[in-house]
């Protein structure tokens, strides 16, 4: 059997990341004091995208926090959490970090009709619920200085410009993502579907 033909993006992404200089020392400090296999995602990586299919520069629209996510379903624990921010902050102060394991999101997130999602079985699985699809993207560096690129849903909303709910979105949440977070009013050429 044939591997799957990467996505035409990834090389982009891959060559946005490595140019981004905060990011790089931030992938490296997650590398070094995260978890095994842990990423960065969701903001950081879809501000760096549209800032550059809208010709801004890198750091020009960052996101408020820097979202690191990993999945240990070995420690559902806070504190576990809590330690490995610590572990970050301390390497890379610079960076607003936000912390989250996947493999616990079901013990504390509640959509709009109060239910709670499925246990997370992987990484992938967990950032794939996250509410748009052209967020639902991560990345992390590799030993060798590489970047690995994590999108279930594909880099094609991403890069296209397209902002719709991912298959897992709450609708609502969704909805009212567009109306705060007011993505048009910084990039203007997005393509909005709505819920």
């Amino acid at each position: 059997m044939q591997p799957e033909p990467e996505d035409p993006h990834a090389a982009t992404l891959r060559r946005l990341v490595l140019a981004h200089a905060p990011l790089v020392r931030w992938l490296r400090a997650a590398r070094d004091h995260g978890p095994l296999g842990g990423c960065i995602g969701a903001g950081a990586v879809r501000s760096l995208v549209w800032n550059h299919l809208h010709g801004y520069p890198a750091g020009s629209h960052a996101p408020a926090d820097i979202d690191f996510v990993y999945h240990d379903p070995t420690d559902l624990s806070p504190e576990h959490e809590a330690r490995v921010a610590n572990r970050l902050r301390t390497a890379a102060p610079d960076a607003p970090w936000e912390v989250v394991n996947q493999a616990r999101v079901h013990l504390w997130h509640r959509d709009s009709a109060d239910l709670a999602p499925l246990p997370a079985t992987s990484l992938a699985a967990g950032i794939a619920t996250w509410p748009e699809t052209a967020t639902c993207v991560a990345v992390r560096l590799t030993r060798d200085g590489g970047v690995d690129v994590i999108a279930p849903h594909g880099l094609a909303d991403l890069f296209g410009l397209v902002l719709r709910p991912s298959p897992a979105a709450d609708r609502q949440a969704y909805t009212s993502r567009l109306a705060t977070k007011r993505h048009t009013d910084i990039w203007p050429r997005l393509i909005v579907i709505p819920s």
